[in-house]
């Protein structure tokens, strides 16, 4: 039988999509349902003197406001890990007390018959604030930076190898530039939306969240409730990229409201209220300082990073992740410094840190080529990284001399004059530039069961999540093959937390975590198959040795004697069985390189990884040794832009990508998954930014009439390639994952293509035609 993986399968969720058949969050319309519309602050900071709201609770259809003074008490969450469940501001839990911390705050929730209802009645509240002076702009506030200790994405903020100023005032050549990012918004089709339901004790949680595990665990904490008594559904997202990693105020609002009326509510976040209350990327300032001799190679790098978070949490936009590995040099300092100001939380948004780091250094690497009259592949080749030096370790797998060849030659770079404006087509400046992405190869603990029925179809269950990626469709291919059965007989459930816990949505980590436990859980299955049939005097199989058997096409079958064998329906239907199962945990992390803690005894979790101990796909993949080796993945980006010399407009002509990150499991999605990211790095470049009041703080740029994100109109031509190669350090399937990596270095890649075509270098993001006029 034909394998799948790889191939480019259609999406197996797709013709749901396509005809309103995947139910998300804000679709669940229960019996008797309230519906809840929130109430935001608009001063910046200060205190609520009181709240009046004998208008609202007076007006038709409403059936309840819950505000500080009648809220149920929440506990404090006892995690702030993202897959165990990390409440995004935990100074802040919602409607608790009278703080105002940031314009855009939920102080109130009004909950009526109809949204109608409830938005009119939203109206009526009369709020009375004690305001106190706020602090929200950033570079005014420079001297109240301080050096976090540590990322809550477990990042170093501060590292530091050699001696980098030593080595910079003795360097032949210097380079020392510093590049702004703005504040981006997530902006994803569907917004912050929760529908909850008590039944006495127990309540059912509608979310779109990243996370169906991390939010039960988190739920339970912040309710008061026992973890059994949770459950979180999430079949569909309509996109997160990091938003719905960490859960906001309106999941909990939304079981506070329910309990507190008796009735499920449904409540979901305008857009304006997604600028305000559900994260954000922070805006960074970056100091990048270059050394190196007259040859290029490099004798120092510095990387200093100030960026902003909020009064009520601490969150580090980690700008210098990738500095101190992704060059060689015996010099390297990165340093982060925060500033907290009085707006809502950052967050993670699509590669939390590399995104806007990788922008500011390949932009100066970029600088340096020309200061160098050197060839910008060139540079980075002479400083290519053959090992992890910050971390002293060699690579899994590293294919990154293989991206700059093969993405050169599909962009026509030998084509390009290094001298800046000098090409032209027509009337427009020509310009090609290139930049180096990468992103961490992450994987961590998950668990999967496989159910083999009677009629030969099989059912696998994982309480991850498909935030609108790819997973149903790439985990439908991994189970269909280790299970050699075509596509149609294999149905993946995902998206519920009563389901074996799978990863989080977050880090890139859902294949490579989740891929090898279905995997086992389906080669366990097809094992105890072996063995049924051998054991079976019935069965035409019976007495081989189960070495010797092998799966082919929904049978067992005699490896060199394929013709006899045995059907699954077969062995299950003599031994009078309506199903079959198999579960597998992997317990695998390539960020904390140790094992997770062991399952609750008694728990659904411990009798999976019991199991598992007897499973032999599983005991060989948590006994390879990890620990000597660091996971990335790598990509070259280039680009070739068209700018009207007159209107100072920039049109991304082409865009080409050549990833190394492992086993691409379906071409189709992998493609689709890079490209997105390649199309989030474009609008990053050239229009997306979040402007602020400057006398309020309060965010002006609140829908998506103002906030400028790329569209069709805007799209380059795509190429797209995969060098392939897997990575069988990382798991079994040798896949990494590639929903971030995409938007690492095409923000820097564009940047550079424009100076390229108007030799005029824009450091401040993004690059709009009045920066370049």
């Amino acid at each position: 039988m034909n394998e799948t993986v790889g191939k480019p399968v259609d999406r197996v969720d797709g013709k749901l999509k396509v005809t309103g058949g995947a139910t998300y969050a804000a679709e669940f319309n229960l019996k008797n349902m309230v519906h809840a519309v929130a109430v935001t602050s608009n001063i910046t900071k200060g205190r609520i003197k009181n709240i009046n709201t004998s208008m609202a609770e007076k007006s038709p259809g409403v059936v309840g406001v819950m505000t500080y003074k009648n809220s149920m008490q929440l506990h404090s969450p006892q995690s702030s890990d993202p897959s165990g469940g990390k409440f995004a501001e935990k100074d802040l839990l919602p409607l608790q007390n009278d703080r105002v911390f940031y314009d855009g705050q939920i102080i109130a929730l009004v909950m009526a018959e109809t949204f109608e209802e409830a938005e009119y009645a939203s109206t009526l509240l009369k709020v009375d604030y004690q305001a106190e002076e706020p602090i929200f702009d950033l570079e005014k506030n420079l001297a109240k930076a301080y050096k976090p200790e540590k990322a809550s994405t477990g990042s170093e903020t501060q590292v530091s190898r050699g001696n980098a100023d030593h080595a910079l005032q003795s360097a032949a050549v210097k380079m020392e530039e510093t590049y702004t990012t703005p504040v981006y918004h997530h902006n994803a089709m569907e917004p912050h939306a929760t529908v909850a339901l008590w039944q006495g004790e127990t309540v059912t949680i509608y979310d779109a969240t990243q996370s169906v595990a991390g939010t039960k665990t988190l739920m339970a904490s912040m309710l008061g409730v026992p973890k059994e008594k949770i459950r979180v559904i999430a079949y569909y997202i309509g996109g997160g990229f990091g938003s719905k990693g960490f859960s906001w105020p309106n999941t909990v609002l939304a079981a506070m409201a329910a309990k507190q009326v008796g009735r499920p509510v449904k409540l979901v976040l305008k857009r304006q209220q997604n600028f305000t209350t559900a994260g954000r990327r922070s805006q960074t300032i970056q100091k990048v300082s270059l050394g190196t001799d007259q040859a290029g190679k490099f004798s120092a790098i510095k990387h200093d990073s100030t960026v902003e978070s909020s009064f009520v949490d601490e969150f580090v936009e980690t700008a210098g992740v990738a500095t101190p590995m992704i060059y060689s040099s015996p010099n390297v300092d990165v340093s982060h410094k925060l500033v907290r100001l009085n707006k809502v939380t950052p967050c993670p948004m699509r590669a939390p840190g590399e995104a806007p780091g990788t922008y500011a250094l390949e932009v100066a690497m970029d600088e340096l080529s020309y200061k160098l009259k050197m060839d910008p592949i060139q540079l980075r080749t002479v400083n290519y990284a053959e090992k992890d030096e910050d971390k002293k370790k060699d690579f899994s797998s590293k294919y990154l001399k293989e991206c700059y060849q093969k993405g050169a030659d599909l962009i026509g770079w030998s084509k390009r004059n290094p001298e800046p404006r000098s090409m032209k087509e027509g009337k427009y400046l020509v310009g090609y530039g290139m930049a180096t992405a990468t992103y961490p190869a992450n994987r961590s603990a998950s668990s999967a069961k496989a159910v083999l029925f009677a009629d030969g179809h099989v059912e696998i269950m994982c309480a991850t999540q498909d935030i609108g990626t790819g997973t149903y469709t790439i985990m439908t291919q991994t189970a269909a093959d280790a299970l050699s059965l075509p596509i149609e007989k294999v149905k993946v459930k995902l998206g519920d937390s009563e389901y074996p816990k799978g990863a989080n949505s977050g880090g890139s980590q859902v294949t490579a975590s989740v891929g090898p436990a279905i995997r086992a859980a389906s080669l366990g299955l097809v094992s105890k198959l072996k063995k049924m049939a051998v054991a079976d005097a019935k069965s035409p199989l019976h007495g081989q040795k189960e070495d010797d058997l092998v799966a082919e096409n929904g049978h067992i079958v005699i490896r060199t004697k394929r013709e006899t064998g045995d059907a699954y329906t077969d062995i299950l239907s003599r031994q009078g069985l309506q199903d079959l199962r198999s579960q597998a945990a992997t317990k695998v992390s390539t960020r904390q390189q140790t094992e997770s803690n062991p399952a609750t005894a008694g728990s659904s979790e411990a009798e999976i990884e019991e199991e598992s101990k007897g499973n032999p796909f599983v005991q060989v993949d948590e006994k390879t040794d990890r620990k000597p080796f660091s996971f990335h993945s790598f990509g070259a980006q280039f680009v070739k832009v068209l700018v009207d010399p007159d209107l100072g407009m920039v049109h991304v002509d082409k865009a080409v990508a050549v990833m190394d990150v492992g086993t691409i499991m379906n071409e189709k999605t992998a493609k689709n998954q890079i490209m997105g990211g390649m199309i989030f790095g474009i609008g990053m470049a050239l229009m997306e930014e979040t402007n602020y009041d400057p006398n309020r703080g309060r965010p002006v740029t609140k829908d998506l009439a103002n906030y400028l994100v790329p569209v069709h109109a805007d799209m380059p031509e795509f190429q797209i390639e995969f060098i392939n190669k897997p990575d069988m350090l990382i798991s079994p399937i040798g896949a990494r994952g590639i929903g971030e990596i995409g938007i690492t270095g095409i923000t820097a890649a564009v940047n550079n293509a424009i100076y390229h075509a108007t030799g005029k270098r824009v450091r401040e993001l993004p690059v709009t035609p009045d920066k370049l006029l």
